[in-house]
């Protein structure tokens, strides 16, 4: 266990130092601070609310991680296969579960990163009155976890793929899922043709569902468990499909 802890934080630590190596790593935090800005202030109209939360800020996560992180992700693997280091990967003396766990960890925490350079808006939601302390906590948390499920599927997709642009779209496509079953406009167009008992089942597993019961305030057990097994399952996906293009 310790080797394989120190492998995995050697391969991280690459990784993370890659990005920002990378004019790219700073694009992506750019763009994303500029478009949470503007979904924020311009379209949710968070000073013109009047209430001291920070819901209207939260509430765009899922619809911009859509994009966002299947562009991080894309080149994980995707990238590796084009340039042929894949092969040289495979024969390094680590396992491949060291390799998955590492890179996946770099990019969880470069998502992490950007999201905590929202902070300024905590600091101005606390000028304007006394916010919720513990239900910003737990938004930040929710959205974390949210962003690694949608990580683990587009380490998934960049795994299947040696092009980019299809491990993008794959991603966007199996994300949008996961968020449309469990989305209340979805879920609402459903009721009344179809058993209520199925409608729940489909809720259950998606990305929606969960965030948003964080996101009130409630870090609930079975809300974190959904998303690291969600991940666990993806990464060993992300796994098995490397070793079945190996063989």
């Amino acid at each position: 266990m310790p080797r394989t802890f120190r492998n995995t934080k050697i391969i991280m630590l690459r990784e993370l130092t890659g990005y920002f190596g990378s004019p790219v790593a700073y694009v992506f935090i750019v763009i994303f601070l500029m478009l949470i800005g503007f979904f924020t202030f311009s379209v949710s109209h968070f000073y013109e609310a009047g209430q001291a939360d920070l819901r209207s800020h939260f509430e765009w996560y899922p619809w911009l991680f859509l994009f966002l992180i299947p562009s991080v992700a894309m080149r994980l693997w995707a990238d590796e296969k084009r340039v042929g280091t894949i092969e040289l990967i495979m024969t390094l003396p680590i396992s491949l579960t060291e390799v998955i766990l590492g890179k996946f960890l770099a990019a969880w925490i470069f998502i992490g990163i950007a999201q905590l350079l929202t902070f300024p808006l905590v600091l101005s939601t606390m000028y304007l009155g006394n916010p919720d302390y513990g239900t910003i906590f737990c938004a930040y948390v929710g959205s974390f976890l949210m962003g690694g499920a949608y990580l683990s599927v587009g380490s998934m997709t960049s795994a299947i793929t040696r092009s980019q642009v299809v491990s993008f779209i794959l991603a966007v496509v199996a994300c949008l899922f996961m968020v449309l079953s469990g989305w209340p406009p979805v879920t609402e167009a459903f009721i009344g043709w179809a058993p209520t008992w199925l409608i729940n089942l489909v809720s259950s597993f998606s990305f929606m569902t969960h965030y948003q019961s964080i996101q009130r305030g409630v870090l609930d057990f079975r809300d974190i468990f959904y998303y690291l097994s969600f991940m666990f399952f993806m990464l060993y996906t992300n796994g098995v499909i490397l070793i079945s293009r190996k063989s």
